[in-house]
């Protein structure tokens, strides 16, 4: 009898452990990160198992005064929240600004595109010359650096240039090495646009 007992609590671990799912202060989603068709795009799989364990998705506890609904982007540990409220939060790992490109203060999301079109501002072209011939814009697909998806950030002086959006490069996450926009990967970004409106709050710390 206690050897059948133990073959069912054996077996509900597994399942738990297969399902990517802990029990013990959080639940992650790591069966979140495979292939998916959307918009007629095909993402690949994430090889989410190269990516460490506190960069995936996950609902944490987050004691915080901020409203549901809001973002707060923790630059110094590459955490993005998204505060469902309760003590909770979304937790998503996050790439940075590299050196020279940090920033930190309040915006709102003022705008959502789906599949976005990628223009370089004209100070990164003088940086890197050789991406003149997107200064009409990049068409939307899976090598665009904006990803699947991008949440545009403005402050009172109107548009801060700055971007919450998906990136291909799925190794880049922890990583300081973007020019000041956050970017996750593609299959966070597509969850976080869902279940984010126009006009929420993000703060970057």
């Amino acid at each position: 009898m206690r050897m059948k007992s133990f073959a069912i609590v054996a077996a509900l671990a597994l399942s738990t452990a297969i399902a990517g799912c802990s029990t013990i202060g959080s639940q992650i989603f790591t069966n979140n990160y495979g292939p998916m068709t959307d918009a007629g795009y095909q993402l690949p799989r994430i090889p989410i198992e190269k990516v460490p364990f506190k960069y995936r998705r996950q609902i944490v506890s987050y004691d915080t005064g901020e409203k549901p609904g809001t973002i707060v982007v923790d630059t110094q540990n590459k955490f993005l929240y998204y505060v469902i409220g309760g003590g909770e939060a979304m937790r998503y790992g996050i790439g940075v600004g590299r050196e020279g490109f940090e920033w930190r203060g309040t915006a709102r999301i003022a705008a959502k595109r789906e599949w976005p079109t990628w223009t370089p501002p004209s100070a990164m072209i003088k940086r890197q010359p050789e991406l003149a011939k997107f200064a009409g814009g990049m068409d939307p697909g899976l090598t665009n650096p904006l990803g699947a998806r991008a949440l545009y950030l403005f402050n009172k002086g109107g548009d801060s240039g700055y971007r919450l959006h998906g990136s291909p490069e799925w190794n880049s996450i922890g990583k300081a090495m973007s020019s000041g926009c956050i970017r996750l990967m593609n299959q966070d970004i597509i969850d976080l646009y869902d279940r984010t409106s126009v006009g929420a709050k993000v703060i970057v710390l």
